[in-house]
């Protein structure tokens, strides 16, 4: 029996799925967090949330990623980085999901991807849990009651935990899948509870839709000046780089903290919502993130919690390093009501360099810009990972790359064009180490990272006196007002000269050999702006 609000024509018996139980249509969040606790998925928290555990994953599963191999998707994917399935294969696994649900109550949410309303996609998000439809409700954006009977999908999401896929009979590599089928507007996910799956399969979609519309999809996050939304920034960056917490400024205006398009008439957010990490979250220092966790219909995700008062443990991380909370953009006081801006003025890649070479600001020229774009760097840390005992590089291409199905080079060459078009000033922002690596050097101060960031959204810095950086080219201000300008100078906050020296050229190898393992996926026109850069 199907309940809810809903386009009749859009039934799942309409579309192929037989002998279901009950079948929820956009339920609402009090609704959903009572089907969560009647099914057992989750407990009641402080303030109506939602606690829940993600079970064997508490993150993503990259490596069990697929996109179905296609007449068009043969000749246009990055198929070194995304793994390949048959249609035939594809279509079994289908046809078995949907067997599988036979008889199980099921919860759909008709929902849209894109501010833009020119860029809007349309998806339908079946789910085998509640509190999964609740997420996706939180992070996608809602229609009105009186337009969800209007709804069509342009693109469906099936998700079913229990299933467990087999290797042998799919093509694939566990019993975890998330395959996307572009020809028949399809994203299969089973074998895992992770919620994020969910917003990163859309989110894949969307990078390979809107290129084609001339769009420059980012993993990023963005805001604009309060009162001004043509006055616009973004920010790139990978996990515990600062994405998050930079751009949630209260002396400026959220857009949006991690998935955003840039169109002909600037910047728009793909989400309604957050999805934000917990680990050491801090009521001083992040209070309105904080707020969240005590905020009714926000699911928190593989957080230790006391059993009698439901308190959070903010630093327990014995689940896992990747807990989570999942809200509604608008429980973010200074958030935007459009989730729209201008085009950015500014362009800020962060990076957190455990090696303690890299200054804490440096502008960059259009060619340093898609560099550091592609090349997508941060480190790990010693400890935070079993073998890990120095700090190690990672580089994500473009800020995503499980994420992106396209070869390199048209994310790369669309953000050439726009920074061509538009100006954009191009900035890489350092929040990781000084005076010595990780363990010898200190952090960069959060206080002096926020001066400079300051400096940099008021374009202050743009007037600075500025010198070329002898390792790895860009240019570095001398001065920033309210920072001390030792921490400015790498180079000069360590104690051995020599030291640095090493650990600079080490750097920048480790660089060059990440960027040549794919530089004959981009175009002529990058290889010979990165041969510029004297890398």
């Amino acid at each position: 029996m199907e309940h809810g609000k809903f386009n009749p024509d859009l039934s799942l018996e309409a579309i192929g799925f037989k002998n279901l139980g009950e079948v929820h249509y956009n339920y609402n969040e009090p609704k959903l967090i009572q089907e969560s606790l009647l099914n057992g998925e989750g407990t009641l928290g402080k303030g109506g949330t939602l606690l829940v555990n993600t079970g064997t994953h508490t993150g993503r599963s990259p490596n069990d990623k697929f996109i179905v191999e296609d007449e068009n998707t043969i000749n246009e994917i990055w198929w070194e980085k995304n793994g390949a399935m048959t249609e035939s294969n594809f279509g079994l696994l289908l046809n078995d999901v949907k067997k599988h649900v036979e008889g199980k109550d099921i919860y759909v949410q008709d929902l849209y991807a894109a501010a833009e309303e020119e860029f809007k996609l349309n998806v339908r998000v079946i789910t085998e849990l509640a509190w999964h439809s609740l997420f996706i409700r939180h992070l996608l954006r809602r229609y009105t009651d009186k337009e969800i009977y209007k709804f069509t999908s342009n693109f469906t999401v099936i998700n079913c935990p229990s299933f467990k896929a087999d290797p042998s009979k799919y093509g694939c590599r566990s019993s975890t899948v998330i395959a996307i089928n572009f020809k028949a507007k399809l994203v299969i996910i089973c074998g895992t509870e992770y919620a994020g799956e969910n917003k990163k399969s859309v989110f894949t979609v969307l990078n390979y839709l809107l290129p084609k519309k001339g769009v420059m999809p980012m993993h990023c996050s963005a805001n604009h000046a309060i009162g001004n939304s043509l006055d616009s920034a973004v920010f790139f960056g990978l996990s515990g780089t600062g994405k998050t917490t930079l751009s949630a400024d209260p002396n400026r205006t959220l857009i949006g903290d991690d998935e955003h398009g840039w169109g002909p008439s600037g910047i728009f957010n793909f989400e309604g919502g957050c999805y934000a990490k917990t680990i050491n979250l801090n009521s001083e220092k992040e209070p309105e993130i904080f707020a969240t966790t005590e905020t009714f219909g926000t699911v928190i995700e593989n957080m230790v919690f006391d059993k009698h008062t439901l308190e959070l443990n903010f630093s327990d991380d014995s689940i896992t390093q990747n807990m989570r909370c999942a809200y509604p953009l608008d429980c973010i006081g200074n958030a935007s009501t459009t989730s729209i801006g201008g085009p950015p003025k500014h362009i800020i890649m962060l990076t957190c360099d455990a090696f303690g070479v890299l200054p804490p600001v440096a502008k960059l020229s259009k060619a340093q810009a898609i560099f550091h774009f592609l090349s997508g760097f941060t480190s790990k840390i010693a400890g935070t990972e079993q073998g890990i005992n120095e700090p190690q590089p990672t580089f994500s291409t473009c800020y995503g790359a499980p994420f992106m199905p396209l070869k390199p080079e048209v994310y790369g060459r669309i953000l050439g064009e726009k920074i061509e078009k538009t100006g954009a000033n191009c900035w890489l922002i350092n929040t990781g180490w000084i005076g010595g690596a990780y363990g010898t050097g200190e952090r960069i101060p959060l206080k002096d990272t926020r001066t400079i960031l300051d400096s940099v959204l008021s374009n202050k810095l743009l007037s600075a006196h500025f010198r070329t950086d002898e390792h790895f080219q860009f240019q570095v201000p001398e001065a920033v007002e309210g920072v001390n300008s030792d921490i400015l100078s790498p180079q000069s906050s360590w104690n051995e000269v020599n030291q640095f020296e090493e650990q600079a050229e080490k750097v920048r190898e480790m660089f060059v050999k990440n960027f040549e393992s794919f530089i004959d996926c981009v175009s002529e026109e990058i290889r010979e702006a990165y041969k510029e850069l004297d890398f």
